[in-house]
């Protein structure tokens, strides 16, 4: 995370740009910048933190489309120093498949200079203990189109071809004034730049409020990657950044079909039991110890709300 001049919160948006693909071939979406790796049952190990909103997009895609069996998944803890994530909720410390206690191991398993932060998501390439990749967007993107072959029979088809453009369009505003959005208001360096953000935050958040009053989700009637990509941040308002973040104009329990809406993806157990408000809770309050120097992690809210019924048909 940096800083820029005025105080606007700048994302280093810079990640390894390998992609694991179908006989490693050319994708047929976006870009190829890196290596290409195989698809290939039992090699690969995503290591995701359940406290991390880019992380646990990636664990519901992989729920979803029945990949479990697939691709191994590694949990590190709620919180991290500045060296990395550690797998301090595994016996003795060490993830049980990759045999280390930071994730950092495999990424200068491979890049012995590696100049960036160490971050998750990570898929790790197990046979070597390198890592392959942690450019988010494109894992949950590949798990669609490159793993169909391991896809159960009633996986959602989460890049409908038909709504594709439509959808770029609403994910790229959901990253740039939501997902980011909060951060931009959370790590403003001046009240200019705040001022700004939350003003962008909340104009994004009345768009979807007003576009959830007529449909069921944000595609329509059918659950999408683009749900995934606002669900991270919704399960996360009002225990993190409606308080820690400064984005405190309303909660979500406050916004009626924001609310229904998030309620009714927590009942689908891809979302529902992939959320740990404890350890999300943990990661922001302690780890970000320049907003919260105390570290005291707060009680609330009551996670039982989110059972409550949803009323949606």
């Amino acid at each position: 995370m940096a800083y820029a001049s005025e105080g606007e919160f700048k994302r280093d948006a810079t990640y390894i740009p390998d992609r694991i693909t179908k006989d490693a071939r050319r994708p047929e979406h976006g870009p190829v910048d890196g290596e290409l790796w195989p698809v290939e049952a039992g090699r690969y190990r995503l290591v995701a933190a359940k406290a991390c909103p880019w992380a646990t997009r990636t664990i519901i895609v992989r729920e979803l489309l029945g990949l479990e069996d697939v691709i191994s998944l590694g949990t590190p803890g709620p919180t991290h120093d500045e060296r990395s994530w550690t797998f301090d909720l595994d016996p003795g410390g060490v993830d049980p498949v990759l045999g280390i206690e930071r994730i950092q191991e495999a990424y200068l398993e491979r890049f012995p200079d590696y100049p960036r932060g160490i971050t998750v998501p990570a898929i790790v390439d197990v046979p070597t203990g390198q890592v392959v990749t942690n450019d988010f967007p494109w894992i949950t993107h590949d798990f669609f189109f490159e793993w169909r072959e391991f896809h159960r029979a009633d996986a959602p088809n989460l890049w409908p071809a038909e709504l594709r453009e439509e959808m770029e369009q609403v994910m790229r505003r959901i990253y740039t004034e939501v997902n980011n959005g909060v951060y931009r208001c959370g790590f403003a360096g001046s009240q200019e730049a705040y001022d700004a953000a939350y003003d962008r935050l909340w104009t994004a958040l009345d768009w979807l409020e007003e576009r959830l009053a007529s449909r069921r989700y944000l595609m329509g009637d059918a659950l999408t990657e683009a749900d995934v990509r606002l669900w991270t941040t919704l399960a996360r308002f009002d225990a993190v950044y409606h308080g820690h973040f400064k984005c405190n104009r309303q909660k979500l329990t406050e916004l009626p079909h924001l609310w229904g809406y998030a309620r009714e993806l927590y009942a689908i157990p891809a979302f529902g039991g992939n959320t740990d408000f404890e350890q999300i809770k943990r990661h922001y309050y302690v780890v970000h110890s320049d907003i919260n120097p105390t570290q005291v992690v707060p009680k609330g809210p009551d996670p039982a709300v989110w059972l409550e019924p949803h009323g949606r048909g």
